[in-house]
């Protein structure tokens, strides 16, 4: 099936713009960027834009916190009349080295509580791209950890991630799954 709309996982307000959290909602704000898109609005909880990134697709950033992310999703999946694989859902993931990518076609939320919601509300059967946001110093608070912005050092590591992560969805838009995973489920180099 064909993704139609992708979703950036984040929490809304300018506190969090830049923490690790909101590395889902800074991809959809690059592809927005790529796609020449201009004015969000608001749809179904979410902040929503066309962006023409080689064709028409929907780009999202839920407007309710991450862990509540499952009900604006369904509630924009029902507007706009999609099933759960034509959604692509970018997420950030702890359990990920900083940078890494892990595309999939579906499957479990794995430790992500804005997964674990999104699941909840619509199953397991949409696509995802979890992008790694774990630095080299460990933590003692998880929720404090991904609640953090980016120390100085993992600034710059940070942006080639999002960059890189709104290329394996472009890719995943214009060639499918199957060859974005192939490319991008590797370590960057």
């Amino acid at each position: 099936m064909t993704v139609e709309l992708v979703v950036g996982l984040g929490n809304p307000g300018a506190e969090y713009a830049l923490t690790r959290h909101n590395i889902g909602f800074r991809v959809v704000d690059e592809l927005a960027r790529r796609g020449g898109a201009a004015r969000w609005t608001r749809r179904a909880s979410s902040r929503v834009v066309a962006a023409e990134l080689g064709r028409r697709v929907v780009l999202a950033k839920p407007e309710t916190f991450m862990n509540r992310s499952g009900a604006a999703l369904l509630a924009l999946a029902t507007s706009l009349g999609l099933p759960p694989p034509s959604i692509l859902v970018v997420a950030d993931d702890v359990d990920l080295p900083l940078g890494r990518l892990r595309l999939r076609r579906d499957g479990g939320p794995g430790t992500h509580n804005g997964l674990r919601d999104v699941v909840a509300a619509v199953g397991t059967g949409f696509p995802r791209l979890r992008v790694g946001v774990r630095g080299e110093t460990p933590w003692e608070d998880l929720a404090d950890y991904v609640l953090a912005p980016f120390s100085p050092d993992e600034l710059e590591p940070a942006d080639r991630a999002v960059v890189r992560a709104a290329d394996a969805v472009e890719t995943a838009l214009l060639e499918g799954l199957a060859p974005a995973m192939e490319r991008f489920n590797r370590a960057p180099e």
